[in-house]
């Protein structure tokens, strides 16, 4: 029940229908007895300037997390972002201060790795494919950085985005080795599809089929597509015997730093 002492979240994207955080944060909230509620918004981006000017001046909303397509349009409009936002120039979330200044962080690949975690996937030393080179893909390649794996493979149909990234990460993270080239899996110990290949029961992959013949049994496969849950990529991943990880497990592992910066959960769910 929201009620006039109800303190506000918010979700803001195009097309809104499709996320997962209204229902993870709705109910954690309720099922801690908490007095908070999100809101899920489908915004024009005709409004978005006017939106960022009413989120300075909306006195019960505690900040908002971000999704597709403004996660860039965002970083540019607030008023301070994380080391890691900066650097990616994208956040996925936003925390209001009590005089109404807007500050970004991007945790998508925080709540990746937390994930990733829980299948028992050691990042450090390791040597991973991000399919995909956009917002989230970059934020989950940098993440894989800050925690110290040796190799990131990144592939894009768009091979400017990817050699984009590519300088980023080794400007950041100067040991990690850093590649836009392979021919087969088997050496990966984590394949991240981070594109929205896949969504909506389209029955696409983002490799060919022949690549994903060359899985390693002991890698981890990732994707980001929350809908299906289990997409054509994973289906093929657990016939090879690979654990697999969901695009809604990602969103879950999220929650807790998405709600620690905008003050309203604890970091661990």
């Amino acid at each position: 029940m929201i009620k006039g002492s109800t303190a506000l979240v918010a979700i803001v994207g195009s097309p809104i229908a499709q996320v997962k955080s209204p229902e993870n944060f709705n109910t954690w909230f309720s099922n801690n007895g908490l007095d908070l509620a999100m809101l899920p918004i489908d915004l024009q981006h005709a409004a978005l300037d006017a939106f960022i000017d009413t989120l300075r001046g909306w006195r019960n909303l505690c900040g908002c997390v971000v999704t597709v397509p403004y996660k860039q349009a965002f970083a540019s409009r607030l008023d301070g972002l994380s080391e890691r936002a900066a650097a990616l120039g994208s956040v996925n979330v936003v925390r209001r201060e009590n005089d109404g200044r807007l500050y970004g962080d991007n945790v998508d690949g925080a709540g990746f790795l937390g994930a990733a975690r829980k299948h028992g996937f050691d990042p450090a030393g390791k040597r991973v494919l991000v399919i995909g080179c956009g917002g989230v893909g970059s934020a989950i390649a940098y993440a894989l950085g800050e925690a110290g794996v040796a190799q990131v493979t990144l592939s894009d149909p768009e091979t400017s985005r990817a050699a984009a990234l590519a300088e980023l990460l080794g400007k950041a993270f100067p040991g990690v080795g850093i590649t836009t080239a392979y021919s087969a899996l088997d050496a990966f110990d984590l394949v991240v599809n981070a594109s929205p290949v896949g969504m909506g029961g389209t029955g696409e992959l983002p490799l060919p089929a022949a690549l994903l013949g060359t899985l390693n049994a002991a890698t981890l496969v990732a994707d980001v597509v929350t809908s299906p849950e289990i997409t054509p990529l994973l289906e093929q991943a657990r016939e090879r015997g690979c654990a697999v990880q969901t695009g809604a497990q990602m969103a879950f592992a999220q929650l807790g730093h998405l709600g620690a910066f905008m003050g309203v959960t604890p970091l661990e769910i």
